[in-house]
């Protein structure tokens, strides 16, 4: 998902002080008069530096907690799915451990293509699931950054912030060495754009996060000891 939201959260980041930039001019009385413009900006923008974490955010808004709780319940029939064929791997893995002793060539050789099979089978279906999971996440997340932009322009605006950086990841991948708690803003930003969406919190207390991804069964080993025929 952090990858998802890269792109747009340096646009908005970015667009931030063009937005206060741009309110400014609009309100200039003359084009002519571009030092004055420039100077209103400066002092209109602030000098405040402010942190937020973008992704959570997006996660613990009423709207991102709504939308991801229903995405996962989509993905709960192929969760289990999934389960299911790595708890018959697992159940064939065993089977074979414990009669290899007793099978002949032709039984093992069976028995072993089919666990091996069946696994390269989970794991494609496993990732597939996994890629069009944290697609769509992707797509939730960057849905309602477009409509929360808004919102946090306008408060870094009245606020009087000139920066905001996102703290989504940490340092070094992230430009954030140490976040100061009483520089970050995400609540207030949480709280701003819960009232403007008009979305009520839902039901459950937790903030739902992404599906985990099923640990695929491990290929079956074969015995040392020559079989019997």
């Amino acid at each position: 998902m952090i990858k998802k939201f890269a792109s747009i959260t340096v646009a908005v980041v970015f667009g931030l002080s063009l937005f206060a930039l741009a309110q400014t001019e609009s309100a200039a009385p003359t084009p002519n008069a571009p030092s004055a413009s420039a100077a209103a900006a400066v002092k209109n923008m602030g000098t405040k530096v402010g942190t937020i974490n973008i992704e959570q955010a997006i996660f613990t808004s009423n709207e991102g907690r709504r939308e991801f709780e229903t995405l996962a319940k989509k993905f709960e029939p192929k969760q289990n799915e999934l389960k299911g064929l790595n708890d018959e791997i697992e159940s064939l893995k065993k089977q074979l451990s414990a009669q290899q002793d007793k099978l002949n060539d032709d039984a093992r050789e069976k028995l072993v293509k089919q666990i091996e099979t069946k696994q390269k089978s989970f794991e494609r279906a496993s990732q597939d699931a996994q890629e069009d999971f944290q697609n769509q996440q992707g797509e939730i997340g960057n849905k309602i950054l477009t409509k929360m932009g808004p919102v946090i322009q306008k408060y870094v605006f009245d606020n009087g912030y000139g920066l905001l950086l996102d703290t989504s990841q940490p340092w070094p991948r992230g430009p954030v060495i140490y976040p100061g708690p009483a520089m970050d803003i995400t609540t207030q930003i949480v709280d701003a754009y819960n009232v403007q969406s008009g979305v009520a919190a839902p039901a459950a207390s937790t903030t739902p996060k992404p599906a985990a991804k099923t640990t695929p069964a491990k290929p079956a080993a074969t015995s040392s000891t020559p079989p019997k025929n």
